[in-house]
């Protein structure tokens, strides 16, 4: 039996090289790994958000940013009020049949108290911004026009409580998030477990 000298001179390159490029691999993987997760700012954008609606009078509209989409929160006056009940025979869901609100808001007035309203303000039909007109528009909307929002895109029209009336091109009314009381003065938006 011969003993030859063995030259691990490849053997230690071979296992120095895999070593190495394991490494690199590892050291590549960890960031693509981390893209998978979701990032502060987008964990943010699904946050539930607070508003505050102690200066809101009567009549007026706030409007604040939850998931990236306006939502309006209109106090409305009893006048207000009065308009959508008169509304019943010219929106095509007046019982809002048609699921764009949670359970408790599935009223008269779309909302958990009468006096606020609280809408994603995204019309149904492409997702343009609609706007919001007061009765006093009577000479652009119409002489019977009791206040709400006209989408100027399409002419998408709704009432006070973001039913879209007949004839116009969205097929649904505007979207009730979820939302809750956390007092008389703060509304959580995206969140209604502390409904009340």
């Amino acid at each position: 039996m011969s003993e030859k000298k063995i030259d691990h001179t490849r053997r230690n390159l071979i296992v120095a090289t895999t070593a190495v490029a394991g490494a690199a691999g590892a050291g590549a993987a960890i960031p693509f790994a981390w893209s998978w997760w979701p990032s502060e700012r987008a964990k943010a954008a699904g946050a539930p958000v607070e508003a505050d609606i102690s200066g809101l009078a009567p009549g007026e509209l706030q409007v604040v940013e939850w998931q990236g989409k306006p939502v309006w929160i209109m106090r409305r006056t009893k006048e207000m009020l009065e308009a959508v009940r008169k509304s019943d025979d010219k929106v095509t869901d007046p019982k809002s049949e048609v699921a764009v609100q949670p359970a408790y808001a599935k009223n008269e007035n779309r909302s958990i108290k009468p006096e606020f309203l609280v809408l994603v303000g995204i019309c149904s039909h492409l997702g343009c911004s609609p706007q919001s007109r007061t009765a006093e528009a009577k000479g652009e909307m119409g002489a019977d026009w009791p206040g709400g929002f006209l989408c100027p895109c399409h002419g998408s029209k709704f009432d006070l409580a973001g039913r879209v009336y007949k004839g116009a091109p969205a097929p649904v009314n505007l979207e009730v998030p979820p939302h809750a009381y956390l007092s008389d003065t703060k509304l959580l938006i995206g969140e209604d477990k502390k409904g009340v």
